[in-house]
C-alpha cells in the first residue's frame, strides 16, 4: 500500500508562506492522483491542489494564484508551497492519493482518496 507523511507545518503571519512536503512510500504504480486536503475546526475536509497522473493540476479557487504543486518524482515527494497565507488557510492539512481520478466533476473529494498521511498543522496569524 501507499503510505504518505506529511511535514513543513508550523505558524506564521498572514502574508507569509510555507513549503509543504509529503513524503511518498510503498506501493505507487499507477498511482493516479495525489492531492493536499485541509481540514478546519469545524469545517469540512477540502481539496485545496492537486496533480493527475497525466500532469494536469487543480487548485481549488479559494487559492488559486497563491498556492502551488509540485513533485519530485526521484525523491517521491510531493509538495505544495504556499504563499500570501492568509487567517483563513489555518488547518489541518493532509497529503493524499488516489487511483481513480482526481475529481469528481469539478471537485476534488476526500471520498475518491485511499491513502492518508496524518496531517500537518498550519497556523496564519492575522
Amino acid at each position: 500500500q501507499v503510505q504518505l507523511v506529511e511535514s513543513g507545518g508550523g505558524s506564521v503571519q498572514s502574508g507569509g508562506s510555507l513549503r509543504l512536503s509529503c513524503d511518498v512510500s510503498g506501493s505507487t504504480y499507477n498511482t493516479y492522483c495525489m492531492a493536499w486536503f485541509r481540514q478546519a475546526p469545524g469545517k469540512e475536509r477540502e481539496g485545496v491542489v492537486a496533480v493527475g497522473g497525466d500532469g494536469v493540476r487543480w487548485y481549488a479557487d479559494s487559492v488559486k494564484g497563491r498556492f502551488t504543486i509540485s513533485q519530485d518524482n526521484a525523491k517521491n515527494t510531493l509538495y505544495v508551497e504556499m504563499n500570501s497565507l492568509k487567517s483563513e488557510d489555518t488547518a489541518m492539512y493532509y497529503c493524499a492519493a488516489t487511483r481513480d481520478r482526481c475529481r469528481v466533476g469539478s471537485t476534488v473529494s476526500p471520498g475518491a482518496f485511499q491513502y492518508w498521511g496524518q496531517g500537518t498543522q498550519v497556523t496564519v496569524s492575522s
